[in-house]
């Protein structure tokens, strides 16, 4: 195969002399021709200058140590997109940089997120006496879900003290203030403290109806709550 290649290129050498010295001389006659045989014996090129010709130069300067994976991406998108022709292809270029700046805003995020949850689970497994606290507090709400269902009011009443400043409450209200931090978790303690409020002032006028209403809301505010936390599956009865 070298070899075919080798007198290929050498006949097109020859062809490419003997064209250019007729259209150098044309009137020049086959004589002529014949009395200048350097023109026709170009000096043919040896295997090694092909090779040089066919056979690019691959060296590169080695890249910069200050070169990111990142930046090496976004260069060779950048320099593959911009190289088609068309607005359209501007705009995809600019679109994949973009996107790989989202892809980075991304993962700093995730990052972040994760971050945020080893924090939170370090308080929780430190927060034993709050935990405490909010077990006592689904013991509580429990005995008296079963009162109410059971339209036994005064069981409920007895439980739940009279008033929202009863000793469990203020105990769970610590536990809450400690373990929230989102602005959801927040909303949700505010929601059972105003249905606990609601719920204790229905038993004391005896309207089983508004109680069990009340009831569901604050016991719903409390587990959406241990959801958010991450609380659910510490709990026991839940």
């Amino acid at each position: 195969m070298a070899t075919t290649f080798l007198s290929t290129a050498n006949s097109f050498l020859s062809s490419f002399t003997l064209s250019s010295s007729s259209s150098s001389s044309p009137s020049s006659s086959p004589t002529s021709l014949s009395s200048s045989p350097t023109l026709l014996s170009p000096q043919k090129p040896t295997p090694k200058k092909l090779l040089s010709i066919c056979y690019p130069y691959t060296d590169s300067p080695p890249l910069s140590p200050f070169c990111t994976k990142r930046s090496l991406s976004i260069s060779f998108i950048a320099t593959f997109l911009f190289s088609l022709p068309g607005k359209e292809c501007f705009h995809t270029a600019s679109a994949a940089i973009l996107e790989a700046d989202d892809d980075e805003e991304l993962l700093e995020k995730v990052k972040r997120d994760r971050k945020k949850r080893i924090e939170r689970q370090g308080v929780i497994n430190s927060s034993n006496q709050e935990k405490g606290y909010l077990q006592d507090l689904v013991y509580k709400l429990s005995k008296i879900g079963q009162a109410i269902e059971n339209d036994d009011l005064s069981t409920a009443s007895s439980v739940l003290g009279g008033s929202t400043g009863t000793d469990w409450v203020k105990k769970a209200n610590v536990a809450f203030t400690k373990l929230s931090s989102s602005p959801e978790e927040k909303t949700e303690v505010e929601t059972f403290n105003s249905s606990l409020a609601s719920l204790i002032s229905s038993v004391s006028q005896n309207d089983i109806e508004s109680s069990k209403v009340h009831f569901v809301s604050s016991a719903s505010a409390f587990e959406k709550w241990t959801t958010l936390t991450g609380l659910v599956e510490q709990l026991k009865g839940l």
